[in-house]
């Protein structure tokens, strides 16, 4: 998993409320297992028109936007179903940082596994993110996790809560494997136990 420190970009703002899982990655992409090649699918009954042409008026087919890095967005993001090629989708697509009010608990989950960072603010926080992201490609955020801060074009920060466990795999770049190799050594001193008290197994 890409390390996660400092981000800086272009912030797309999404302002929906309840944008779920199907929104964000509709069900016929799901019948693949690779977590790359999904981005074409992001918000794809929104980005694009029936006959398969792209849709102007959608934010991320605005030129500003077509490189966001970050996603401002609507209270309730990621809520539905549990699929986690709804993180991957964004992943691929380029986002690495989403911000709102509020998430549904396992999207918000199944980020941080994927190497994305969700991030609460309050509606007064997240409406200043809005009018800095209204400004398009002449203003970026800076996302500094280490000091945990959300740093606008003016110079003004909004600081914001993370679990510090949370925080460590991020910036380390740590997913469950990563995690569990961490303690390879352990592991290979348990087996090698194991099979000379247990030859049978």
């Amino acid at each position: 998993m890409e390390k996660f420190t400092v981000l800086e970009g272009v912030a797309a703002p999404m302002k929906l409320v309840n944008v779920d899982t199907d929104m964000i990655i509709p069900k016929q992409y799901l019948k693949t297992i690779q977590r790359t090649g999904l981005g074409k699918g992001l918000f794809s009954e929104m980005r694009y028109k029936e006959d398969g042409t792209e849709n102007p008026d959608f934010i991320l087919n605005q030129p500003a936007y077509r490189q966001a890095k970050i996603l401002v967005a609507g209270d309730n993001f990621g809520c539905g179903s549990s699929r986690e090629h709804a993180p991957w989708a964004l992943l691929d697509f380029g986002i690495r940082c989403v911000i709102s009010t509020g998430f549904a608990d396992i999207f918000y989950n199944n980020c941080f596994k994927n190497g994305i960072l969700p991030i609460v603010v309050t509606q007064e926080e997240l409406d200043k993110l809005f009018d800095d992201a209204d400004r398009g490609a002449n203003a970026t955020l800076t996302v500094d996790l280490g000091a945990q801060q959300i740093r606008g074009p003016d110079g003004g920060a909004i600081s914001f809560e993370i679990d510090p466990f949370r925080k460590r795999c991020l910036m380390e770049g740590l997913d469950d494997i990563g995690l569990t190799l961490e303690k390879e050594g352990s592991i290979t001193t348990f087996e090698a136990g194991m099979k000379a008290e247990r030859p049978w197994l």
